[in-house]
């Protein structure tokens, strides 16, 4: 397959998943529940707020009581998403590798990777300041998340760069719903954390889409040595450039 066919390939795949994407949010999944991971515990711990509840007073915020949790609910949702995409960030940063990969695309996955760290940590803030509790364990994450991390095992760059470009579509989506909705409850600072936290995300999905387009410096290798009737008629280069 060549690279102009691999990048429509992989946009088709993502589209395709695009398109069969439900997006919901857990609105109902509040309190405790004992079917849910890291809701019961033998420590011995003073008591004081269930998971993904909001506090009914103190909050320190003049929304109402039921946009407070309505929001943070998403919310928390979206930083359960972000955690997902940021251990699949963490596998792919570590398994760079190839020519075009293990340097280049090592710095722009540990961008990506610190620049989620910093989102999880603008929404996670925003749910405990409309007096929410944000979901921490790594299990329940995973449940409560749009997203689903892809199964595990090394497979090939372009796999992996496809399957971060599809989260930040994912995110995206979900975000502006979100947006859409504080703005219509007029909770206009979740709105102003999630702004910036869209425009970011669409940077981060722009340079995974750049890093899959069709142009390659490999393709470029390929015209100097691979191709019929190419510059060096498929010979040895030396190191002085002369052909043998």
């Amino acid at each position: 397959m060549n690279h102009t066919n691999q990048s429509n390939n992989d946009m088709a795949i993502i589209n395709e998943n695009m398109a069969n994407f439900a997006g919901e949010f857990n609105m109902t999944k509040s309190g405790f529940d004992k079917n849910m991971p890291g809701h019961n515990s033998n420590h011995h711990m003073i008591f004081r707020q269930e998971p993904r509840t909001i506090k009914e007073t103190n909050a320190g915020i003049g929304l109402p009581i039921d946009t407070r949790k309505e929001m943070a609910l998403q919310l928390d949702d979206h930083q359960c998403a972000l955690t997902v995409a940021l251990h699949q960030y963490n596998k792919h940063h570590w398994l760079t590798e190839g020519a075009e990969s293990f340097l280049s695309l090592h710095h722009l996955l540990e961008e990506h990777r610190n620049k989620t760290v910093e989102h999880i940590d603008m929404i996670g803030e925003r749910v405990a300041r409309l007096g929410g509790v944000p979901t921490a364990h790594p299990v329940t994450q995973h449940e409560l998340s749009y997203i689903k991390h892809e199964v595990e095992g090394r497979y090939t760059m372009r796999d992996f760069i496809r399957n971060d470009l599809e989260h930040e579509l994912k995110l995206q989506n979900m975000l502006r719903k979100t947006i859409d909705r504080a703005h219509a409850l007029k909770d206009y600072g979740t709105s102003q954390v999630l702004q910036e936290v869209l425009v970011d995300r669409e940077d981060l999905g722009y340079h995974l889409y750049s890093v899959l387009e069709d142009d390659t410096l490999v393709r470029g290798m390929d015209h100097l040595i691979d191709r019929e009737g190419n510059i060096a008629k498929d010979g040895y280069i030396d190191s002085s450039n002369k052909l043998q």
